[in-house]
């Protein structure tokens, strides 16, 4: 059958499965071997090489939920991101990088590039009017990630892609927040997708690892970078990750139904100042969202009023874990000016509109009303 015509939750279940020809198994048996055969052999696999049966194999289910020609796997998303960076760009080269996104891409992009002399502009803002001003003559590649984290501010995939191939400009998307579920990019015109799987792709908070879903000839270029800079995942990690992609679909769309519930339930609460998610009609690109989203994703932020003391709030919390990553089938919290945003300076952040009293909500699959109990009685506390 081809998987072309194969539903998304079919490719989940079976695209990228190791058949088990000895002993008939129902899941992919593991390869943890180090050391394989090199003669007589059509390929040569070794680990650092991307190219174990795990690693070949799940590849093609990312990349066949990412309507791409083929996939890689690294070791953690920011291996794949910095890898793609370094695979497209040399001295003398220049980046466009939206300016709302990931603190550890932009502090990547801050900390290495001058050593390597990159040259990198973060736009103004996130329209396509901001991407072209930040355009130079020896720009090669362009970054967006939408919905971006932490303020899910949404970019115009399809006008940005637009953009970039009217001046042979390569692009990359960090499509963590959407998850394949809720967007393809890659149908929008997108060069490369750049996924940190620990976060939906893994979906169960006990896998660190990264993702590439891309062109043949453009993981020949990136495979080229990886194979020296050795950013690749164990074969035991690797087959957890199959394990949770199984269920991708299922999970996301339940963390889809349950955001929404709880961005409006938090909308109306007299305790929260504002909501970010692109599913409420009063997010700015509510409507590019609905364009180019098949769904609104599972990540919210949230800030409460100034007589709300949001790490006690945190703190009181008795269902939901105030906790580092997101995307779990678990609901967390964090603070991103305390974490995934803590590498940027205070001035960045604020001209960012990341205030210290920010709060993003990573929506996992319990029963909304339990998780409209705890918001209640955890501000309950605080006063």
């Amino acid at each position: 059958m081809s998987k072309k015509h194969l539903g998304v939750n079919t490719i989940c279940a079976h695209i990228g499965e190791i058949k088990d020809e000895q002993f008939k198994g129902a899941v992919s048996p593991i390869y943890m071997s180090t050391s394989y055969a090199f003669e007589d052999v059509a390929v040569k696999r070794y680990p650092r090489y991307f190219n174990t049966p795990n690693q070949e194999f799940v590849s093609k289910k990312i990349a066949a939920l990412e309507h791409a020609e083929t996939g890689m796997i690294f070791g953690s998303g920011m291996a794949a991101i910095s890898t793609v960076f370094l695979a497209f760009l040399k001295a003398g080269d220049h980046i466009v990088v939206q300016n709302t996104l990931y603190g550890g891409t932009s502090n990547f992009i801050r900390e290495e590039f001058p050593k390597y002399g990159i040259e990198f502009t973060f736009t103004k803002g996130y329209a396509v009017s901001d991407f072209e001003a930040a355009i130079q003559s020896n720009t090669k590649l362009i970054h967006i990630e939408t919905p971006s984290n932490p303020l899910m501010t949404v970019t115009d995939i399809k006008a940005v892609a637009q953009l970039a191939q009217s001046k042979s400009i390569k692009t990359t998307i960090d499509n963590t927040f959407a998850s394949p579920i809720n967007q393809i990019p890659i149908d929008l015109g997108i060069d490369i997708v750049i996924h940190s799987a620990t976060k939906y792709l893994g979906g169960h908070s006990d896998i660190l690892a990264g993702a590439v879903a891309c062109t043949e000839k453009d993981r020949e270029t990136i495979w080229n970078v990886a194979k020296n800079l050795g950013g690749s995942l164990s074969d035991f990690m690797v087959w957890m990750l199959e394990r949770s992609l199984k269920t991708l679909k299922l999970r996301v769309k339940k963390q889809n139904k349950n955001a929404l519930k709880m961005a409006r339930f938090l909308s109306a609460h007299n305790a929260v100042k504002k909501v970010y998610y692109p599913g409420l009609r009063t997010h700015p690109q509510y409507d590019l969202a609905k364009a180019q989203m098949k769904g609104f994703g599972g990540m919210l932020s949230f800030e409460l009023h100034d007589n709300y003391d949001a790490s006690k709030f945190q703190k009181a919390l008795q269902l939901i874990k105030p906790s580092m990553s997101l995307a779990g089938v678990e609901s967390t919290m964090l603070s991103p000016y305390l974490t995934s945003h803590a590498l940027l300076t205070q001035e960045q952040r604020d001209a960012l509109g990341i205030s210290n009293g920010l709060i993003r909500f990573s929506v996992g699959i319990e029963s909304v009303k339990d998780l409209k109990a705890d918001i209640e009685q955890a501000l309950s506390k605080l006063h």
